[in-house]
């Protein structure tokens, strides 16, 4: 059995996962916090040094999944693995955030795509020469990726 435990909640503007941005990308400038329980606080230490954190969440609105879905930027059926679709048998998220400052274990937070109220699982640092990756492939989303800075959230995962 598998077991996590929050050690956070993220803040963001978004109330409802309709019409919010689907993608970091399409969250430009949009600013949130992530307020870091109290035990959890001594782990933000030397945390202020890096400009982007990845953030780990539960969606902890996603109701089952399916196998193929229509994803946000597409109009055709896809194998669920082949998505960011929230809906997941692990309902798991990560988003790559710009990190403005912290405050008293609160995370400053830009470019937010996620749903306020959202459970944090874990904070990772942003690493370029860890985390991005040459000669990259991106499937089915060659042609849809540009759209990411415009396409909205609708009802179709809950």
């Amino acid at each position: 059995m598998i077991e996590f435990e929050p050690i956070g909640i993220i803040r963001s503007p978004f109330a409802e996962s309709e019409g919010m941005p689907i993608q970091p990308p399409g969250a430009a400038g949009i600013k949130g916090t992530v307020e870091v329980f109290e035990k959890y606080r001594p782990g933000l230490k030397d945390l202020d040094g890096f400009s982007h954190i990845i953030l780990i969440y539960a969606f902890h609105k996603a109701k089952g999944f399916k196998l193929k879905v229509m994803p946000f930027m597409d109009s055709k059926h896809r194998g669920l693995f082949a998505t960011r679709a929230p809906a997941r048998p692990n309902p798991i998220g990560l988003s790559v955030v710009k990190l403005n400052k912290i405050n008293d274990g609160v995370l400053h937070v830009e470019n937010i795509d996620i749903l306020d109220g959202t459970p944090l699982l874990d904070i990772k640092p942003y690493v370029p020469e860890f985390d991005e990756q040459t000669q990259i492939r991106t499937g089915w989303l060659e042609k849809a990726r540009r759209a990411v800075f415009h396409k909205k959230s609708d009802d179709r995962f809950k």
